[in-house]
């Protein structure tokens, strides 16, 4: 666009008067981010203003008319076929401009358009052969591969356009009467450099008079020799003609036919209000100065389209443009009662076309080197790739079809950045949002969130112990609405509910019964509070500062924690901070340790190295467990409770453990230090604590002893679990026998170790002292590599709760190698001792490493298959 253009200015002038109108809606309603008003002239009038920055060629390539929320307030769905002239007199240049004009088209559609593409010349050609006679979702994976086709697209021989347009409107008429697609509007776009006739009589057969189908010719070259044919087909056919002559006239000319498009809306005054699907906007923190500062945040946009209203006009059907704003999704997640939902209870909602809008499976970003980017396909995650345990699509197609019901199935839910995984059994309840094209549901885990603890305390009481220094209450959690009033802005969730409490600021907007139990957590768990503080000052209970924090979480969202070291000599820093998605409270889960916690028998307690620090020379070994109440009908679990001590401080106390004997002379007849021997220290899911060889710590075990966990797994005592990743991102590179010593007697051995190991870690088991997503790996050659999104399969492993001590025996190469493994009674660890004088080397290594899902389609043709599947009515 010229930015002196007469249109542009004047626009610009009269739209002026929108910044009193962005400023008023800011002032009563503070919680609005981005204001903007999208023109049909080309121009963005945005509040609050950014600088914008041009490329190296000094151009601000940014066009408000591509974007999806201007596309889809301007227009309705529709149904498209293009039609490219590759006849021989396309060669050259004019073939360019046509593959340019093709690919702006395709910007103009969005995920509720449905198009195919056809190249003509004495036959007829799909661009993809494999979807001849149909139409597919104008989703950006679709695109995205027809873009490719494009460039296979050569000229040669004549061009038989009457076919090519009866083999259109064929299409459209019977994608119609499927049911399928947008149900709405239809369109052909003609990309050709001319049209020896009219072509009355396929029109006449096909499209007249009902007119249903629009023809939009796009005239390529400078020759205007045939423009009248192309013209009158446009006008017989409520289209409209554009000529385009070189690359720069494209994308203004390809827009043109919007206004066509939105003409009856216009007419009719269909004010209609249209939601976006999910879609990450960088720039948001700098726009509004949110609290969170981490980047790139996931929107939608609420539009809606701006017509001419003036009595000259108002039959014209002038479209001037399209007004929005947008929301985060992480304040709707904030409207969550997350402490109803239980432990593992999640909210979640899709668009009308299945695909999510919030789930906290959905990973739209991954890291980069220091850098968060965003997945090529973030915002097209079907709501089947993360719950897929729905095999049959029975609740996704239900949310789509906007029904109210319920559904239960069994899952497999992945933590710790999806190396450990829970089996759990969900119900979910959905409905549809009125309003909106959008449907939303609530999964709760059966055993949680069914009952809820209540108490009473004076409010005296409940306030002071709110305001210790060492509480905190969850920051995503609202438990008074401190957004819509600007003089609540600045009040914290603890200052504003003393406000509400005392009467002082009766008009907060606060939720009272969560108040309330959070009072009564604040007054029941002060005690813990003197009690950490009294260990602190006995420096005989922690005088090397093994332990370093020590910490509580309550069903409620509040938490407390007692620092044992300087804050600045804390091995891992970002524990219990926002660094730490997975171990705080969230708008959408529980810390990962309460959760895990949560899942053991009652009075276990967990050990685990976070996946975050595993790899750190200053790793640390977490360890809590689940605050249950007993009743004789009910049991809710209320809290958790656990602490953050040293890795190096662990290991140690384990190893001073393994060496102390009950024996009458104190001796020991075998132990760890034996070079017969290898001893570990594993967690539930595999995961080693303890080793001889530092290095190998915080690895899985199979990957170090590949034939005893392969044993394992045949005995029972752990069991192999298969888990698919919808999200992932793939690499992409552009250029035993006689002569054998046994232990002697492996039960007396395990005894040794277990009876003073056993007494180490009940002591220490807390009574005395109340996260890298999955990636292929590959060796990085010489050259570029690219980061594309891929299906990949992969095992979690988890132990067998009811096997507490088991043996084995491994043939390797003629040699017997024996094992003992015994669970650690109260805790999730296993003792593992493995006879070392077998050389098992030869074993396969039993590794969690993903592999990638390979089709018998090809992948991107795979996906266009996919949107078959998922082919619904548009709202």
């Amino acid at each position: 666009m010229y930015n002196k253009d007469p249109d542009i200015v004047n626009g610009v002038y009269w739209s002026e008067a929108l910044n009193k109108v962005f400023v008023d809606n800011f002032e009563r309603d503070p919680t609005l981010i981005w204001q903007y008003f999208g023109s049909a002239k080309g121009f963005f009038r945005q509040y609050p203003g950014v600088k914008w920055h041009p490329d190296e060629h000094g151009v601000i390539g940014f066009d408000c008319r591509n974007r999806k929320w201007y596309i889809q307030a301007a227009t309705s769905p529709k149904d498209v076929v293009i039609l490219v002239d590759v006849s021989g007199s396309m060669k050259g240049l004019r073939l360019t401009i046509a593959r340019q004009t093709v690919s702006s088209i395709l910007d103009t559609l969005g995920d509720d358009d449905f198009f195919n593409i056809i190249a003509y010349n004495q036959e007829i050609h799909y661009v993809e052969p494999c979807l001849n006679g149909t139409l597919v979702r104008a989703d950006r994976t679709n695109k995205d591969h027809f873009r490719e086709h494009l460039d296979k697209l050569f000229a040669k021989g004549i061009g038989l356009l009457g076919d090519a347009l009866a083999e259109a409107f064929t299409i459209l008429s019977d994608f119609n009467q499927t049911g399928h697609g947008s149900v709405c509007s239809q369109a052909i776009m003609l990309v050709t450099d001319g049209a020896t006739q009219m072509y009355d009589d396929v029109f006449e057969k096909y499209n007249w008079p009902e007119r249903k189908v629009r023809i939009f010719p796009y005239l390529i070259g400078r020759e205007s020799a045939f423009a009248d044919n192309l013209k009158w087909m446009a006008c017989a056919n409520k289209g409209y003609f554009s000529q385009i002559s070189t690359l720069a006239d494209v994308q203004e000319n390809v827009m043109r036919y919007l206004h066509v498009m939105s003409r009856p809306k216009v007419i009719d005054h269909e004010h209609d209000t249209v939601w976006t699907e999910a879609y990450v906007d960088s720039a948001l923190s700098m726009a509004h100065k949110l609290k969170d500062k981490s980047g790139p945040s996931l929107m939608t946009t609420v539009a809606m389209p701006v017509f001419s209203t003036k009595n000259e006009t108002k039959n014209q059907g002038i479209l001037l443009g399209v007004v929005g704003t947008d929301i985060p999704l992480q304040e709707l997640m904030k409207l969550i009662p997350k402490h109803m939902l239980g432990i593992h209870g999640y909210a979640f909602a899709i668009t009308n076309n299945g695909y999510i809008l919030i789930h906290p499976d959905l990973r739209p970003l991954y890291q980069d080197g220091q850098k968060k980017r965003r997945k090529p396909n973030y915002s097209s995650v079907d709501l089947s790739e993360v719950e897929w345990e729905d095999k049959d699509d029975i609740l996704r197609n239900a949310m789509v079809n906007r029904k109210t019901g319920t559904f239960s199935m069994e899952v497999k839910k992945t933590v710790d950045r999806g190396r450990r995984v829970l089996k759990m059994h969900n119900d979910y309840y959905y409905t549809d949002i009125k309003g909106t094209p959008f449907s939303v549901g609530v999964a709760l885990s059966r055993g949680h969130g069914k009952y809820f603890f209540r108490g009473n305390v004076s409010l005296e009481a409940g306030l002071r112990d709110l305001e210790q220094p060492d509480v905190a209450l969850a920051d995503e959690w609202t438990y008074c609405n401190t957004e819509e009033q600007h003089e609540h802005r600045h009040l914290t969730q603890i200052q504003a509910i003393k406000l509400f409490m005392t009467g002082k600021r009766p008009h907060l907007k606060c939720d009272r019964e969560l108040i309330q139990e959070v009072l009564f957590d604040a007054v029941v768990t002060a005690p813990l509070g003197a009690y950490w503080t009294g260990l602190a000052l006995n420096k005989s209970e922690n005088s090397d500062k093994g332990v370093e924090i020590a910490f509580l979480g309550t069903r409620t969202g509040l938490s407390r924690t007692n620092l044992f070291v300087p804050a600045d000599q804390l091995s891992n820093k970002d524990f219990l901070t926002a660094e730490d998605k997975e171990g705080v409270f969230n708008a959408d889960h529980f810390p990962l340790w309460y959760k895990r916690a949560a899942e053991q028998v009652p009075g276990t307690f967990i050990y685990s190295i976070p996946f975050s620090t595993a790899l750190e020379n200053k790793s640390v070994v977490l360890a809590s467990t689940a605050i249950q109440l007993l009743d004789d009908r009910k049991s809710p679990i209320v809290a958790a409770v656990g602490i953050q001590m040293k890795l190096e401080f662990f290991q140690r106390k384990f190893w001073t453990a393994c060496r102390q004997c009950t024996a009458l002379d104190g001796k020991c007849s075998i132990s760890c230090d034996n070079d017969d021997i290898n001893c570990y220290l594993i967690d539930n899911n595999g995961f080693i604590l303890v080793t001889e060889e530092h290095s190998q710590t915080g690895l899985f075990f199979g990957e170090v002893e590949g034939a005893v966990m392969s044993k394992l797994l045949q005995m029972g005592s752990f069991k192999r679990i298969t888990l698919y990743d919808y999200q992932a991102l793939c690499k992409e590179y552009a250029g035993s026998s006689d002569s054998a010593r046994t232990l002697s007697d492996p039960f007396s051995v395990v005894k040794w170790l277990l009876t003073e190991l056993i007494i180490f870690l009940l002591e220490f088991n807390l009574y005395s002292w109340w996260n890298v997503d999955l990636s292929v790996k590959a060796q990085r050659p010489r050259g570029k590599t690219m980061m594309v999104p891929c299906d990949t399969e992969y095992p979690a492993f988890v132990s067998e709760r009811t096997i507490k001590e088991t043996t084995g025996n491994i043939d390797c190469d003629g040699c017997t190698r024996s094992f003992v493994i015994q669970q650690i009674p109260s805790s999730n660890l296993f003792m593992v001792v493995v006879d070392n004088k077998c050389d098992c080397s030869s074993a396969p290594a039993v590794t969690m490493d993903p592999i990638e899902i390979m089709y018998i389609l090809p992948a991107l043709v795979s996906e266009v298959y996919k949107s078959f599947l998922h082919l619904h009515r548009s709202s």
